[in-house]
């Protein structure tokens, strides 16, 4: 039976490549939050870690589909904040990971830092 934490990816040409499920998982975290307006990748409300990890990814018919969580900085329109997180999760699944990419769902799930 295959290992559920990894996923395997056979690029033509090169040899099969197999990214760890934690791989994925940081280099999504790690796009969202170079998008300015992002103040962090978790959930929102008062305990976020009881709501499960904010980075979901799953392999379905060879395609990456990605759900992510943010909290946005204040002041940042939401839907091209969304937008743009989607974009550079998407970017960074098929050029860094060299995966096909299914679905990227972010979830903008709070508004924070007020008076930082």
């Amino acid at each position: 039976m295959p290992d559920p934490s990894v996923i395997p990816e056979t690029r033509p040409g090169n040899d099969p490549l197999t990214v760890s499920h934690s791989v994925v998982v940081d280099m999504v975290r790690l796009a969202a939050l170079e998008v300015p307006g992002v103040l962090k990748v978790s959930r929102g409300g008062r305990l976020p870690w009881l709501s499960g990890s904010p980075v979901r990814a799953r392999v379905a018919d060879g395609c990456v589909s990605v759900r992510v969580w943010v909290v946005a900085r204040p002041g940042h329109a939401l839907p091209p904040l969304a937008e743009q997180v989607r974009q550079a999760v998407g970017a960074t699944v098929v050029r860094l990971l060299g995966l096909e990419l299914g679905e990227v769902t972010v979830v903008v799930d709070g508004v924070g830092g007020w008076g930082k």
